[in-house]
């Protein structure tokens, strides 16, 4: 699963939308939503980021805003030459990767960027004392150095296929932050990129309020100011956007759907890697047996969530890969069998007890299921998961709690989760399933322990050759099935109703969405690409 400080940053589906300044949150009044200037927008998050440090995790896939790394992904999702000049020079068997920087890049503070940017962030990360919990998404990583002002040279311990994805990590100033201390210095929440945006302001719990960078390599933004709202219940998002306070948001499908008859906004459907899962953590006497593992991941009905939990946005869940993915694993998906749950059961010595909740050993089939306080998606899931585990005689107790109180009991206590990240199945599965990790913050949540995975993982990491690391990942998934210390619940897709006020560059083209991770909303969504975006005219936006 995704690391610690982008895992709180973006725990609930998250939502966006524009406005001006600190009025966003609090008394949005004329400057704000609709009401406000062509070039000032809202942007209404659900939760935080711990962090804005590219040391420490923010900004690790990119599109962070307030920074750039040397590639970044284009609306198809191909990697685009950012920081760097043009994409890397790889050599030496896979083993060396060399990036010629673009000329004429400064920080927002003025200080030219160059290679030892890039040499000190890399290095930073990769520093035991640093504390990000990432640091293992490098492992292949053996050097870099910086060659002059304007190369860097990255050398690799073996061939690890997506490493140029690896590059999109946001680059931090050498000047400021070799400074102070990494951990907890200045810089975590007063940052200073080379990205369209300069950071004007933080209110924990509140809002986040940025302005374009005027210096900025890619040209100035057109929209000047914005505010990234704190909003963490679905309804009130919702209730915002009616009023006009917000520009956009990102909703459940419920939610969406009250805005189909709106003339002055659009809906935006992205697809996404995204996945609910309910973590069946090893230590419990119930999640840890794997004839309960197995018996709930047939009892679950997944296309009963999709279709009246997702209203048909998303589709069945059978582990981390999407099934319309290359690398699914074919023959991995599970059908709906109560009768064949109950029988797994019984066969195990799980019996019914008088109250209909089975027993064995003196254990009753019982365990708590925590979900994200407000995160109505993720309630829904959770209460639909439990009516179908409790046919099969397992009672599950849902709890609504923060992560604060969540966290310190993921050893024992089972939570619906979420996670997901494209581009490479390497960069979910590892954090979420290999067995090193496990109490890593919220890497292996579940504390899954399979030594067949484990080794499936390592062997998928260190070849660049397509056919073994699909069968790599193959493996992995059927692993899953034999042994599920998750269950998979369903993919969602992400629903944005935006304000048809813009368009996603001069030429008058509509906004887009990319291919989505699980952490979203930050700078995901048809604003992935809002430094490009240009105000219609008033003609425009009647049409």
């Amino acid at each position: 699963m995704a690391a610690r400080s982008v895992r709180r940053a973006t725990a609930a589906m998250l939502t966006g939308a524009f406005a001006l300044g600190a009025a966003a949150c609090t008394n949005p009044g004329p400057a704000g939503g609709t009401g406000g200037p062509k070039d000032s927008a809202v942007v209404g998050i659900a939760y935080e980021p711990e962090t804005l440090s590219p040391l420490l995790g923010y900004g690790k896939d990119g599109n962070s805003k307030i920074f750039d790394g040397l590639l970044a992904f284009d609306a198809d999702m191909k990697l685009r030459p950012a920081l760097a000049a043009e994409l890397p020079r790889i050599s030496d068997g896979g083993l060396t990767y060399t990036y010629t920087l673009r000329d004429g890049v400064t920080f927002s503070d003025g200080v030219p960027f160059t290679a030892k940017d890039v040499v000190f962030t890399y290095r930073t990360i990769l520093d035991p004392k640093t504390n990000n919990p990432s640091r293992t998404e490098l492992d292949a990583l053996k050097s870099v150095e910086a060659v002059g002002d304007d190369t860097v040279v990255f050398r690799l311990k073996y061939p690890y296929a997506p490493f140029a994805e690896r590059t999109l990590h946001a680059i931090a100033p050498e000047h400021v932050a070799a400074k102070q201390d990494v951990n907890t210095g200045a810089f975590t929440t007063k940052p200073i990129g080379t990205g369209p945006y300069v950071l004007t302001g933080w209110s924990k719990g509140e809002k986040l309020t940025f302005k374009a960078n005027p210096s900025y390599w890619n040209g100035a933004p057109a929209v000047k100011k914005f505010t990234m709202a704190i909003i963490k219940d679905d309804d009130v998002r919702a209730t915002r956007l009616r009023a006009g306070d917000l520009d956009g948001a990102i909703l459940p499908p419920n939610l969406a759907a009250g805005f189909s008859a709106d003339k002055g906004k659009k809906m935006y459907a992205a697809k996404t890697y995204d996945y609910r899962t309910v973590t069946l953590p090893t230590h419990h006497p119930v999640t840890g047996d794997t004839a309960v593992r197995r018996a709930l991941d047939i009892a679950v009905d997944r296309q009963a969530m999709v279709d009246k939990i997702l209203e048909g946005a998303g589709k069945p869940a059978y582990g981390p890969v999407p099934t319309d993915s290359p690398w699914f694993a074919r023959g991995t998906e599970r059908r709906h069998d109560l009768a064949g749950a109950v029988k797994i059961l019984d066969e195990a010595g799980w019996k019914p007890g008088p109250d209909g909740i089975r027993v064995k050993n003196g254990v009753r089939a019982s365990f708590p299921l925590w979900y994200l306080s407000g995160d109505k998606l993720r309630q829904d899931h959770a209460l639909a998961y439990a009516s179908d585990a409790k046919k099969a005689g397992v009672e599950i107790k849902t709890q609504a709690g923060t992560w604060e109180v969540i966290e310190p009991r993921m050893k024992t206590d089972a939570v619906l989760a979420g996670g997901g990240s494209p581009g490479d199945p390497d960069f979910d599965q590892y954090l979420l399933l290999k067995s090193s990790l496990a109490g890593d913050g919220f890497n292996n949540m579940a504390w899954y322990d399979n030594k067949t995975v484990d080794k499936a993982l390592d062997e998928g990491r260190r070849t660049d050759d397509p056919a073994k690391r699909k069968a790599a990942y193959d493996t992995v998934q059927r692993e899953l099935a034999k042994n599920p210390g998750y269950t998979f619940l369903t993919h969602i897709d992400h629903l944005y109703v935006v304000n048809d006020s813009w368009t996603s560059d001069a030429k008058g083209a509509p906004l887009t969405t990319q291919v989505e991770p699980h952490d979203h909303g930050l700078a995901a969504g048809p604003w992935w690409n809002v430094e490009a975006w240009k105000p219609k005219s008033t003609g425009e936006t009647k049409k």
